[in-house]
């Protein structure tokens, strides 16, 4: 599961990384699709940057032409007391259950030691199912490395809407992210894990990549990446790629048919590659265009 921490801190409000430097690039992980009267801009975010990142020209120009925003939550609305409950509810084991229980010894002893080198007693996390654990460890992880989700890419654009009065729309609930974790059976819950327990070391190494596909724009490198985690964990990747993507599709197309201009904020694993929605679209008939 070569990078999965990656792929999924991502959808939980969870990742992609961008660490800070000037480069310069032939393309970014950015495409405009044009409307009848309008043009619909398609951003590859990454969910945790450094604080001293800038974001390429090319983003700054779409969202300065744009005068709405989407993205895959309604990040200007958020209430921190319903994520709150939604998270409770989904993550927590049912009572007189145990993440310890679901482990076993051994591998629960591997997360109790990877978790207070993390800084937090494994404790804490006992009444929490092992995807919710996973996250937490990943999250924590790269944020060790110097990564903050307050400087993630729509972090940053929700902020500036805000400024600007931009109003932001959601594709999904913060609610429904968190579902598609929670459905998962309970396997490939332990499996991710076991993979953040004992590959959370080799985690720079996978981010490097993906960075460094992010920021020369090759969608190439970017759909090489997804497809390996894709080949081998497709009952995990699918319903965190392939099925939001086309859920998404129809709400993308409905921005054609307006005439205010549209950024599109999702994570940049959704368009590339085999069903990315840059993909859907194109088959669809439509003219995709990578800045």
């Amino acid at each position: 599961m070569k990078n999965l921490s990656a792929r999924w801190v991502r959808a939980c409000a969870l990742l992609l990384l961008c660490s800070a430097g000037a480069h310069a690039a032939d393309h970014h992980i950015l495409w405009s699709l044009q409307g009848k009267t309008n043009t619909v801009y398609l951003l590859g975010s990454v969910h945790l940057l450094q604080e001293s990142e800038k974001l390429p020209a090319a983003v700054d120009s779409a969202y300065a032409d744009a005068e709405a925003l989407l993205m895959e939550i309604d990040m200007d609305d958020l209430d921190p007391a319903q994520m709150q409950l939604a998270a409770t509810e989904l993550a927590m084991l049912p009572e007189g259950q145990s993440l310890q229980q679901l482990l076993g010894p051994q591998t629960y002893e591997q997360f109790a030691t990877k978790a207070r080198a993390l800084g937090v007693e494994p404790a804490m996390l006992e009444r929490f199912r092992p995807w919710f654990a996973a996250i937490t460890l990943v999250q924590l992880q790269l944020m060790k490395l110097g990564f903050d989700p307050e400087s993630g890419v729509e972090r940053r654009l929700t902020r500036r809407a805000t400024s600007d009065k931009k109003p932001i729309q959601g594709l999904e609930t913060a609610r429904e992210q968190l579902e598609i974790m929670a459905r998962l059976p309970e396997k490939q819950q332990r499996e991710f894990l076991l993979y953040s327990v004992d590959d959370a070391e080799r985690m720079a190494s996978e981010v490097d990549k993906l960075i460094a596909a992010w920021r020369s724009g090759d969608a190439t490198a970017m759909a090489k990446l997804l497809q390996e985690g894709f080949d081998e964990y497709p009952d995990l990747y699918r319903p965190l790629t392939v099925e939001r993507n086309r859920k998404w599709i129809p709400q993308i197309e409905q921005l054609l048919d307006d005439r205010d201009d549209y950024l599109v904020v999702v994570g940049a694993l959704h368009l590339v590659g085999t069903d990315s929605v840059i993909d859907l679209l194109e088959r669809k008939g439509y003219k995709v265009k990578q800045l």
